[in-house]
């Protein structure tokens, strides 16, 4: 299946019959499901929990004609393998008890072996697999330098003023951090694409408040680790980072196999900047779900008409779905970009 499914060919920049879709946090949320379990369990331990975890993974593929599950996780889970006292503060984000700001600090960082320590995500890999065999899942981890930004603020952070304090003033224990987390989601990547993930999303939600140089210099030769370390999987691969047009010079310079797009950048222009060798995914506003049919599909065929051909586009959000978005307008985006770009491939647009 994972090797003739839409999302794998169109990832690996294949022929394809039409575009494929899914939706960055279609799996919760928005979802009655999911909010009926969140009004009695914590984010964390649905997470954990793999029964759980792949019920909500389910939930949207069996109500919108997605081509791809996403595993319910959260980039934030491989902290407990790491030692880090961390909480999941509603309305906030990660809080860390106590952020990293010294070598000694990075050096108390617990070895993460991802079997032992997430391989709750694994299970509730497998059990999507076994409940939907024909349809593909999507696995995930944070990137070194958004899960060290997190380590290093103890919250989200707007500015990231101690992280880049660190990256300048101190940069062989920012190195030595970014080298343990790239180490880290190596192995918990590997791990859920041996549980049955068949294509796998590396999220580096902050990479866009660094600079071209900074980024370069302290960050990319880490994300080429991590995708070098993948490579011998032969599973797809994607880089999506946000508030980052202006690093597109070097993204292709990642190893990624395709590259996630936020709404910030029509995807023509970003397709002339990065060349035909990257697949790209995206890039609907997310803020769309907030309005109606007639808006989201209209917006809906301009993404879609940025890259004619088809080929090698993955149509997604340029983030998440909204918490509020109205679930009968998620399920009309889905069915308009299957229907749209059908058509187009058969009149040979």
């Amino acid at each position: 299946m994972s090797e003739a499914s839409l999302l794998v060919r169109t990832l690996r920049g294949e022929p394809v019959e039409r575009v494929p879709v899914w939706l960055m946090r279609q799996a919760g949320r928005h979802l009655p499901g999911y909010r009926a379990l969140r009004a009695s369990h914590p984010i964390l331990d649905l997470a954990r929990n793999p029964e759980l975890a792949a019920k909500i993974t389910l939930e949207p593929v069996e109500r919108y004609p997605l081509d791809a599950g996403v595993v319910f996780a959260d980039i934030t889970l491989p902290f407990f393998g790491l030692g880090v006292d961390f909480e999941l503060v509603p309305e906030v984000g990660p809080v860390v008890a106590h952020p990293i700001r010294t070598r000694g600090d990075v050096d108390r960082l617990r070895s993460f072996d991802a079997g032992r320590d997430a391989g709750y995500v694994g299970d509730a890999i497998r059990r999507f697999r076994s409940a939907r065999p024909g349809t593909p899942i999507v696995g995930f981890a944070g990137a070194p330098f958004t899960l060290a930004s997190y380590l290093i603020e103890g919250r989200p952070s707007r500015d990231h003023l101690e992280t880049k304090r660190l990256l300048h003033q101190d940069p062989s224990t920012f190195e030595l951090l970014q080298r343990k987390l790239s180490e880290a989601m190596i192995g918990y990547l590997r791990m859920q694409a041996s549980s049955g993930a068949d294509a796998l999303q590396l999220f580096d939600t902050w990479a866009g408040t660094l600079g071209l140089r900074d980024f370069e210099r302290a960050v990319l030769p880490h994300l080429q680790t991590v995708f070098e370390g993948l490579r011998d999987l032969h599973v797809p691969t994607i880089y999506f980072s946000t508030g980052s047009s202006h690093l597109l010079p070097v993204l292709p310079r990642t190893g990624a196999t395709a590259l996630g797009v936020d709404w910030r950048m029509p995807l023509r222009r970003v397709r002339e900047q990065v060349g035909p060798g990257l697949s790209l995914q995206g890039n609907l506003d997310p803020a769309l779900l907030r309005t109606d049919l007639a808006r989201v599909t209209a917006s809906a065929k301009e993404v879609l008409d940025e890259l004619p051909e088809g080929r090698g586009h993955v149509f997604n959000l340029g983030h998440g779905v909204p918490p509020d978005a109205d679930p009968e307008l998620v399920e009309g985006l889905v069915k308009y970009v299957r229907e749209y770009s059908q058509e187009r491939a058969s009149h040979g647009r």
